[in-house]
Order: structure tokens, then C-alpha cells, then sequence
């Protein structure tokens, strides 16, 4: 009797997992990601998955990942200046515990939080273009789709804000992007707005520490009114 061949193991993706490592949906961002594989080839170099569980009330979604920061870490908002903001405020407000080392290996865990990008890889000059973001929403759909205790979505800048009104297949015009501001979503979830916490808006003054710290303390509200 012959000797019956093993099949080889099929990966099964998870539903709102994520474009896979090898995602070469947008010319332009996996050749930027070639190129740095090839000058950078210890980093992440790859669509970078969303951080924290599934079944989080609060969804962060960012821009891109920055390509000192996530796209090299592997883990969104990690290594550079906006996670610092990020995660620390975070953690004052009980979403995160431990201690942020800026890597992805640090330990530091979220608490009914979860962060993702509104774009999965990083772009040239943090500048990601339309369609790369509609290329890229499939991704952010399916995520919000299988994050069955969703309440709140935080986005951080107007890119974000965008990207969640079109997976709601929402209007603009129906609910402008602006700091502070907060928008009852078809779905039932509320959207509230951030200016993002990038370097560049703090320096200059367009986002403070304790305005960022604001929102975040809005959402604990938010969240813990609703129950």
C-alpha cells in the first residue's frame, strides 16, 4: 500500500487580520517597501497588523505607518514621536498597561483598545494617495466588521476620519472632520476627532498634550456612561 503524502499546511487568515505580509495590492507602496527591505532589510518592512484585540470597544485609526516607527517596529504608533503621545496618554486613562518601550517586544499591552492605519504600509513622505487608501479600506471594513463590541472610533487626523466615514459608506459632508468633535455613525458607533499626534502638530502648536488628553478622556466617558 503506498505511503499517503502529507498535505502541506495551509495558513488561514484570521477575518480583519489584515492585508498579508506580502500584500502587493499598490505599485507604488511595495516597491517604497522593496527598497527598504533592501537598505533596511533588519526592519519590519510590511503591511503593519493593527495592535490589541478584537473585541476592544475602542478602535484608533492613524494615517500610515511612519517609516522609522512602524514600518520598522512592526507595530503601529511604536519608535517614533507620535507613539510616545499616543501610548502614554493611553495609559493614563487605563487603555494600556506596562511599560512603552518604543518596540514591539516591550511588553506593553492594550486594554479594550485596539490601533490600526487607515493605509497598512508606509508611504513616500508620509503622504499616502486616495486610491492607495481605498485599496487599503477593504482592510479597515473587514476589521470593524468582526469587532463585534465596538463603540467608539477614534480617528486621528482628517485622512482617518475619511477613511471611516467611507467604510460606513457615509458622506462627508455629513460629518466634517474636526478636533474635538464627535459623530453618531450609521452603525450606532460614535467617531471622534483628533488632530493627529505627529511631531510636526505638537512643535507647532496645532495639537497640546492636554487637548490630545481631552478626546481621550471624552471616550473613557464614553464608554464607561454606556456601560
Amino acid at each position: 500500500m503506498a505511503k499517503r503524502r502529507s498535505q502541506p499546511a495551509v495558513a488561514v487568515r484570521v477575518p480583519g487580520s489584515g492585508p498579508p505580509l506580502s500584500c502587493n495590492v499598490c505599485p507604488r507602496l511595495t516597491d517604497f517597501r522593496r527598497k527598504n527591505s533592501r537598505e533596511n532589510p533588519g526592519w519590519h518592512n510590511a503591511p503593519v497588523p493593527s495592535f490589541g484585540r478584537l473585541d476592544a470597544e475602542l478602535l484608533i485609526i492613524g494615517l500610515a505607518p511612519g517609516l522609522k516607527g512602524a514600518n520598522r517596529t512592526g507595530r503601529p504608533f511604536t519608535g517614533d514621536f507620535a507613539g510616545d503621545l499616543l501610548y502614554r496618554t493611553l495609559a493614563r486613562f487605563g487603555f494600556a498597561a506596562g511599560t512603552y518601550g518604543a518596540d514591539a517586544g516591550d511588553g506593553f499591552v492594550l486594554k479594550n483598545a485596539r490601533v490600526t492605519n487607515a493605509v497598512r504600509c508606509v508611504p513616500p513622505e508620509n503622504k499616502p494617495t486616495g486610491a492607495e487608501a481605498a485599496a487599503c479600506r477593504p482592510f479597515l471594513i473587514a476589521e470593524m466588521g468582526v469587532m463585534h463590541r465596538l463603540k467608539a472610533i477614534l480617528a486621528l487626523g482628517a485622512i482617518a476620519h475619511d477613511a471611516v466615514l467611507a467604510a460606513e459608506d457615509m458622506r462627508k459632508a455629513a460629518a466634517r472632520f474636526k478636533h474635538g468633535a464627535r459623530h453618531l455613525l450609521p452603525s450606532g458607533r460614535l467617531l471622534l476627532d483628533s488632530y493627529h499626534c505627529s511631531r510636526y502638530n505638537t512643535n507647532t502648536g496645532v495639537l497640546t498634550e492636554a487637548m490630545f488628553a481631552a478626546v481621550v478622556s471624552a471616550i473613557r466617558e464614553v464608554l464607561e456612561t454606556d456601560g
